[in-house]
């Protein structure tokens, strides 16, 4: 591997234009089609095999209009006005009809069923009418009302709206065609149009729901600080402005064909904004790692083997891009084995970053010496070389990580106690972790979808923000008995966590009856979650009493059924990265502690992780800091997201410190003298690595987007703490504890195992038989 990967870096670096050509070229294609036909992103969240998902599917089949997805509006009456006035509730019984109008939304009307449906569904509208009336009556007459009221307007029931008590908000319910991501472009732009232009110089404020906004910006100015802070520390560690520029150039270059050719195909498969984001983060972080690592690797063989670029250049890739192609290998065998789990949403979002990790790893190969064949030996400046050459000779270059190799390695007890018992402090917080998926409320304040929800909840209470739709189906092929619906729907109206129950429609051939249902809390309270199980769990006695079976469905008992999958599948994952990386690390260091004691730290580290992560975002502790101003559940696909991803850069970070130990291991030095030297060698790269890592992924902590603020957060903090802690505390801790038994290997196993040449020192060999 290294030999192919020295011929192939001397080869760009000797003939730029056509490996950088060739970037270019595809780079193009990929723009190109994008700006011809952009996909759709989507922030909808659904998993295949749950019970909500099963329902959807059955409403699809039996009820296709009630299987779309949910639209909401939200309206503020003008001040000292209400909707009770004739003048304020006629606009919005227009903006109604103007929705209901539209192609992609269904009428209401539309779902009553049969004929004797449709007739019982006239005398409820009726009672309904009266009763509204007598309520507006009453408010205008100066009483106060204690519940919702629905809108009428010229004595004809307006159907999905409902009124405040105090007549100062509506809200309008409605449902799409189809889901939002299927909807023709400009749909939901369309439908707000309808709703608005009747409202034209009325001064009544239109909030519309989540599911009708735009999603937030994939990148903005958090994401673009990460960037500027990795430029500061590459200008620092490489001291020159042309070799800080380079790992950027190359990440950005990564990125743009790894997430564009994402973004181009994007009309073959649901392409989900996390996706994007995700994949995004990943080509940033590793792009600009990885090839710190071999532009540092050529400028050290530059200064102090004093070779020429091209040579310096062809070592460079062949030794660091070994690590690195072994590095990012790893990264993509960990979010590849997320396929595993069998779940298409996490499937395509591991597809999606291991795909752009493999890309980076190209680029950095392939793109990057050829850049530096442009740059030359400009990479290094003469200043450079002197200043390098003085240090050397006065024997302080690497101090300040010597010394601390040295303080671990006399205090490794102390030093190993230290880490393991702060890591398992920090972990303390998940022993609580509720997995969920993040809700409006979660947005910052100020945003529309905090605003909408906010709104909603003071004038109807948050269950309203997160209704639940029952169905209803008959066993047979008979319509559903009517008398048989009625007395389960006065059954749900009186459980304890239900606000309200109403019927919202029938199939036409009346075998399937929906029942809008509002919980009392919101959508992401442990009480509404409950809910959902007491439904599913009376469902029994509901088909034993009534022949009818009861499925419960909508986006609320979707985020609960997902949290619920996640929390199986993840000790499954969990043993397979574990598993992974023994036989990874076995391999690679040709060692049985090694990886043992890699494994451990990178369970310390998720540990922490995810109490950090639940103590941040459920628990609120030091949200401030982070521009947070709400707690919420921590994102189900969280914990296994971050765990494989976390797996895979830790696993760089593990396999650049310690091969450098080994490497001076295996030029003579003991056990200790080994660690203290390899450590010393490799820990600046390693430290500026994981700070560029971590500020890339705090970047994303400021995105809009409630469940990408929790991805950056977490792996920011899996990495600050897996480098620094773990690897650049708790290793050399460890490997001086064991000292030259760190690096023994049974015979018949040594020779069972490939030998990957991690380190170069077959290539070395070969270049110092030819240079002799």
């Amino acid at each position: 591997m290294s030999t192919l990967l020295y011929r192939w870096g001397k080869s760009a670096f000797a003939h730029p234009f056509r490996f950088l050509g060739a970037w270019l070229v595809l780079l193009v294609v990929i723009v190109g089609s994008i700006a011809v036909n952009a996909p759709k992103l989507s922030s909808e969240v659904t998993i295949n095999g749950v019970p909500a998902q099963e329902v959807l599917e059955q409403l699809e089949r039996e009820m296709p209009a009630a299987a779309g997805g949910a639209g909401q509006i939200v309206y503020r009456a003008p001040e000292r006005t209400t909707f009770f006035d004739e003048a304020s509730a006629a606009p919005l019984a227009q903006s109604m009809q103007g929705i209901y109008e539209d192609d992609n939304v269904v009428n209401p009307l539309d779902l009553a069923g049969s004929e004797q449906a449709q007739a019982a569904a006239q005398e409820q509208m009726a009672a309904q009418v009266q009763a509204a009336e007598q309520a507006v009556a009453a408010a205008q007459a100066g009483q106060e009302l204690d519940q919702p009221v629905p809108l009428v307007v010229g004595g004809e029931l307006v159907p999905g709206v409902t009124i405040s008590p105090d007549g100062t908000v509506a809200m309008a319910q409605f449902q799409f065609t189809k889901q939002t991501i299927d909807l023709p472009t400009g749909a939901i732009e369309e439908v707000l149009d309808h709703a608005e232009a009747p409202l034209e110089g009325t001064d009544v404020e239109v909030l519309p729901g989540a599911s009708l906004q735009e999603l937030p910006e994939v990148a903005g100015a958090g994401e673009a600080v990460g960037i500027v802070v990795a430029a500061v520390v590459l200008f620092l560690v490489l001291g020159s402005v042309v070799a800080a520029g380079l790992p950027l150039a190359t990440a950005l270059l990564g990125v743009g064909v790894g997430v564009g050719g994402a973004y181009a195909l994007g009309h073959f498969y649901d392409l989900g904004s996390m996706s994007v984001v995700l994949g995004l983060m990943l080509g940033l972080a590793v792009g600009i790692d990885y090839a710190l690592f071999i532009v540092n690797r050529q400028r050290r063989l530059i200064m102090r083997e004093r070779l020429s670029a091209h040579e310096a250049t062809g070592r460079a890739v062949g030794t660091a891009g070994s690590a690195v192609f072994f590095a990012g290998t790893t990264v993509v065998i960990a979010l590849a084995a997320l396929t595993v789990i069998g779940i298409s949403l996490l499937t395509t979002m591991a597809i999606i970053a291991a795909a752009t990790v493999a890309v980076a790893v190209l680029v950095a190969l392939t793109a990057l010496p050829a850049l530096l064949g442009l740059v030359n030996e400009r990479i290094v400046s003469n200043k450079a070389r002197e200043k390098f050459q003085e240090r050397e000779a006065a024997g302080v270059d690497h101090a300040t990580a010597r010394r601390w190799a040295t303080f671990l390695s006399k205090h490794r007890f102390l030093a190993s106690g230290a880490v393991i018992l702060t890591t398992l402090v920090i972990a303390i917080p998940a022993l609580d972790m509720r997995l969920g998926l993040p809700s409006s409320e979660n947005y910052n304040s100020g945003t529309d979808q905090r605003e909408s929800y906010e709104t909603v909840s003071e004038a109807f209470g948050e269950g309203l923000n997160g209704p639940l739709l029952v169905v209803l189906s008959s066993r047979d092929d008979q319509p559903v008995d009517q008398q048989a619906a009625g007395a389960v729907l006065a059954e749900l109206g009186q459980l304890d966590d239900v606000a309200s129950a109403t019927a919202a429609g029938m199939s036409e051939d009346g075998r399937t009856v929906l029942v809008s249902l509002i919980p009392r809390e919101g959508p992401t309270d442990p009480s509404t979650e409950d809910l959902v199980h007491s439904l599913r769990d009376a469902s029994t006695d509901v088909e034993a009493t009534y022949d009818i079976d009861l499925g419960v469905t909508g986006q609320t008992a979707m985020g609960i059924d997902i949290a619920e999958k996640m929390g199986e599948v993840m000790p499954i994952y969990l043993g397979i990265v574990v598993l992974l990386s023994l036989i990874v690390l076995t391999i690679v260091f040709r060692s049985i502690i090694v990886p043992l004691k890699a494994t451990a730290g990178f369970l310390l580290t998720i540990l922490a992780t995810l109490g950090a992560t639940t103590a941040v975002f459920q628990w609120g502790w030091l949200n401030g800091l982070f521009g947070l101003d709400s707690t919420g559940p921590v994102m189900a696909m969280l914990p296994i997201l971050v765990t494989g991803i976390a797996y895979g850069l830790a696993m760089d970070y593990q396999v650049f410190l310690v091969s450098s130990m080994r490497e001076s291991w295996v030029h003579g030095h003991s056990g200790r003298e080994s660690v203290i030297d390899g450590f010393s060698h490799s820990s600046r790269v390693v430290v500026a690595a994981a700070v560029i890592m971590t500020a890339v992924f705090a970047g994303f902590i400021f995105n809009g987007d409630p469940m990408i603020k929790q991805i950056g957060f977490a792996l920011a903090v899996a990495i600050a703490i897996d480098a620094f802690l773990v690897r650049m505390t708790l290793v050399p801790a460890l490997m001086a504890m064991f000292g030259d038994r760190a690096w023994r290997l049974p015979a018949w196993l040594d020779r069972l195992l490939p030998d990957l040449d991690i380190e170069g020192d077959q290539l070395l060999k070969r270049l110092g038989a030819k240079e002799s």
